[in-house]
This record gives C-alpha cells, structure tokens and sequence, in this order.
C-alpha cells in the first residue's frame, strides 16, 4: 500500500538508499522502466488484479488458498510488508528468496532510469514472475487503481473491486465518489469486474466506468451473495447454491471477503472442494490475528487474557473490528482493551468514533516512522467517548491493560505498528 516500508530489512534499506521515498502516481515512469526490462507485465500468467479501499489482502488471501488448493502454481504481490520486505512477492506459492529478490532489483537498478520505491518493487515482482512458471497471477493494487503502478496489467483476466471508503484523501481525492474513480481504473476492456458491496454513490461511479470501458461486472448483493448461516458461510449466485465451511480469517467482514473470492473461484472454473478447503486454509496475519507465541502473546496466556491483532487504520476497518468484539464480548463479556497507534494522516477521529460504544479502554502508542503521538492520539480518543491513556511503549501499554484487570487486548491501528508487534512476537509469516 503505497510507498511506505514498514520493519527495516535489509531489502527495504536497499529500496529506501537508491530510490525516492515519494508517493507520485504516474504510470508513465513504470511504462518506461517496464519497457526497459522487455514488458514483463506482459508475460505473466493469467491475472486477477485487485483493487479497493479495505479487505483487497484477505480477498488476495482467500483466491489464493483456493486456487492452491484446486492444485494451480498461484504467483501473489501484496503490500505492504509486515516483517520481511519478501512478503509482497510470492512465486508459484512460496514467499521469494533472499538471492533472486536482489538479483531482479540488480536489474532494475542497471537501466539507470528512475523510479519510486513501489514503482521498483512492483516492476521486481512482475519481472520475477515473468520468468516463473505459474498458473494464475494475484496482484494487489498499491494505493487508488487508475495510476497505480501495478496498472501497466492491460489485459487482466479478472477485475476485483473490494469495498470502497474514504482513505489516502491526499493523493486520492476528498469524497468517495472521487476515491471510487480511482479504484474503478482497473476495470478493463472485455474483462469482467467482481465487485463487493459498495456504498451507493461508489457503485454508481463504477457502473459508469464499466459502461465506459465496456467490462462486463459481477456485482455482490446483485448477481451474487454470501452470508453466515449456522456457523458456515453460505454463497448463492443465479446458478448454485453453496454449503460452505466459515472462513479461517476472524471477523464478520470475512464474510463478504470470502464470498467475493468465491465468485472469483467460480469465474476461474475451480471446483467446490478446492472452494472448501480453500476457505479452511487461508491465512493473513495481522487481520484479527490471535497472538499467543512470544512475549505479548505469552504475557497475555499468564494473565488469563487474549491478545489480538489488526491492522486496519480506517474508520471502515474500525467498524469492523467493533462488530468483530460486540459478538465476541456478546458471547463472553471480558473487560476490554486497545492499544492503539496510527499514522499521524490518518482519519484518528472517525477510527474511534467507530468503536465509540465498545467500551473499551485506550492505550495509545507510537512506532517507527511517521506515527501519530500517543498523547495526541489519547485525547482523540477521549474526545470520542472512550477512555485513554498514552504509553511510551506496546510493552507498558499491554501490561499496564492487563494490570487494570483486561481479558480481551486488540493491538491495532497501524498495520506498521502490527509488523513491529509481529518482528517482536517471532511470529513467522505463513510459507
């Protein structure tokens, strides 16, 4: 998701020495920089391009469990990173490896022409990818849609559009409708667009590039849906209806997610059974993540409290993760805690205006890079009915939530603060 590169590596120090650390989209520097390296975009496997405001990496996630699972070699690029900058790319099902990473970023770096961080990175992927073997190539868009970088892709054989909202209005636009155009530019001649549940002014403003691009779509809550039914998930479109197991990503919104993967599986003509057990076996750290390994997660285990963690950093993510903790708290009231650190240009006060009426207590943190100040934070945090408490640290923030007696902890905000929790809690990212 943009340029900003969260725990340092060593490839993300590389990136950041040679290449500018400015977000400016433009496709013109990728097409001449993919030009260079023989239009490797072009040679890649049949694509599914994914664009949208929240839930683009579960969605990502999810076709990608599926797929496997149906036996097909799948190539992924996602963004950011939590932990290793080797996360964004995955060939034939396996995260890149340390040696061909730098040895397609040698090549970049030898046409000498110049680029953005993400412009490198993405350009790294499709080169690796060009030259791997696969079936079916997932690529997550970085930030908007129409100048993403990621949009060189001229002919995908899918366009995926998860839920829209309001988010990166600086380089985006002010207003939905504005923000939706954007995301909307990945919609291709001739081919078809899968599309989440929108809000009604982005629906209309898709439906409009669709007409205009002449790119048939597959809308949610129209030509297909998916709900939770008896503890699984049920999907029916005009032709079938499916039984489903519920998905192995925590949430209500995993719902929609899942579905939407679903109606991608079908449109690739993958068999139910891959569909099941895809849905059993994805994984996407971070997204309503349970920790238990390392010094938070066994912290928490001592306490007799569980410890969460979720990444999402706007006000849609927010109300996510709200109705996630009133069923959670519905079932088994717990004393309830955040500890909370966000980026300093991120919507704060509709982030916790969302989780108003949760009741839980905030600890607000900073992290590396251009974070939010704990104290700033807290006092949005107040301002919006929740009590708040600035910490110099996630350490004495979690044991100061379990001190007051916590036995529900949500680590959350920042998907940058997630990758630090992750580094320090040795969790390890799914091979």
């Amino acid at each position: 998701m943009g340029e900003d590169l969260s725990v340092a590596d060593p490839v993300s120090d590389r990136l950041r020495a040679r290449h500018p650390q400015r977000i400016d989209l433009s496709l013109d520097r990728m097409r001449t920089l993919c030009r260079a390296l023989g239009d490797p975009q072009h040679a890649l496997p049949p694509v599914v391009h994914v664009a949208g405001t929240n839930g683009k990496g579960s969605t990502v996630a999810f076709i990608r469990a599926i797929a496997e699972a149906a036996g097909l070699r799948v190539h992924t690029y996602t963004s950011p990173h939590l932990v290793r900058f080797n996360e964004r790319i995955r060939l034939a099902g396996r995260l890149i490896e340390d040696e061909p990473l730098n040895a397609v970023l040698d090549r970049i770096e030898a046409t000498g022409l110049e680029a953005t961080v993400f412009e490198s990175t993405t350009a790294a992927a499709f080169l690796a990818m060009s030259e791997t073997p696969a079936d079916l190539a997932v690529i997550e868009v970085g930030l908007g849609g129409r100048l993403d970088a990621t949009n060189v892709i001229e002919c995908p054989l899918l366009s995926v559009i998860t839920p829209v909202d309001v988010d990166h209005t600086e380089f985006l636009g002010p207003s939905l409708a504005v923000i939706a155009g954007e995301k909307a530019g990945v919609l291709k001649p001739g081919a078809r667009g899968l599309i989440a549940r929108q809000d009604e002014a982005a629906m209309a403003v898709i439906r409009r590039a669709a007409q205009e691009t002449q790119s048939p779509l597959t809308v949610m809550g129209e030509d297909f849906d998916a709900w939770s039914e008896r503890g699984g998930l049920s999907f029916q479109d005009a032709e079938r209806f499916l039984d489903l197991p519920a998905p192995a990503l925590a949430g209500a919104h995993q719902i929609d997610n899942a579905g939407l993967a679903v109606a991608v599986a079908l449109e690739l003509d993958l068999p139910e059974v891959a569909i099941t057990d895809g849905l059993r076996a994805a994984r996407w750290p971070a997204r309503l993540q349970r920790l238990t390994a390392g010094p938070y997660g066994e912290a928490a285990r001592a306490a007799d409290a569980e410890l969460w963690l979720d990444g999402g950093h706007n006000p849609h993510a927010a109300r996510a993760l709200a109705d996630f903790l009133a069923e959670r708290q519905a079932r088994a009231p717990r004393p309830l805690a955040l500890v909370c650190g966000m980026l300093a240009n991120k919507d704060h006060a509709g982030f916790f205006e969302a989780l108003r009426g949760s009741g839980a207590h905030v600890f607000t943190v900073g992290f590396e890079g251009a974070a939010a100040e704990p104290e700033a934070l807290a006092a949005v945090a107040r301002g919006h009915g929740l009590g708040a408490t600035p910490s110099s640290s996630v350490e004495q923030a979690l044991e100061r939530a379990l001190r007051f007696g916590a036995g529900r902890v949500v680590i959350c905000g920042s998907l940058y603060l997630a990758g630090e929790v992750l580094g320090a809690s040795r969790e390890t990212w799914p091979d």
